[in-house]
């Protein structure tokens, strides 16, 4: 999902090895997620959604003056607050316990899609067909 904030910004879903990275979007003050060379496209990502950062997350302070590193470097894509409409949703969950709003990480954060939830994967499989021994019932006309 993409924050409520870029409602009016292009965006397209997450897909496996996506190369992202953190960026904050024109006519907005949300940070989310943009594919690399992509900066004017949000990357939405499913509840669930794994993903792994090149170096350690960093995330500004209150007032954005001093980031913070959290020494983590995989996260799992949640939402959180949804019963607030009017506040920031996206947040990574880490390892640790710790859970950080997607609009709080530093700018310039590169990431990679390791896997969508299982919902999300079942509904891009192709739906296979298993042929069952009655179905290969062979009729002979003699």
């Amino acid at each position: 999902m993409c924050d409520y904030s870029l409602q009016h910004i292009a965006s397209r879903p997450a897909v496996v090895g996506d190369k992202l990275v953190s960026t904050s979007f024109s006519n907005s003050s949300t940070r989310g997620f943009a594919a690399v060379g992509q900066p004017d496209v949000a990357v939405c990502l499913l509840p669930g959604t794994e993903i792994a950062f090149e170096r350690e997350v960093e995330c500004d302070d209150t007032f954005g003056l001093f980031p913070r590193k959290l020494r983590e470097k995989v996260a799992r894509f949640r939402q959180v607050d949804m019963d607030k409409p009017h506040t920031h949703h996206d947040a990574l969950e880490f390892p640790s316990g710790r859970s950080v709003l997607v609009t709080q990480l530093t700018k310039g954060q590169h990431a990679t899609v390791l896997q969508l939830p299982a919902s999300a994967r079942e509904e891009k499989a192709p739906h296979e067909h298993v042929e069952t021994r009655t179905e290969r019932q062979d009729t002979f006309v003699g």
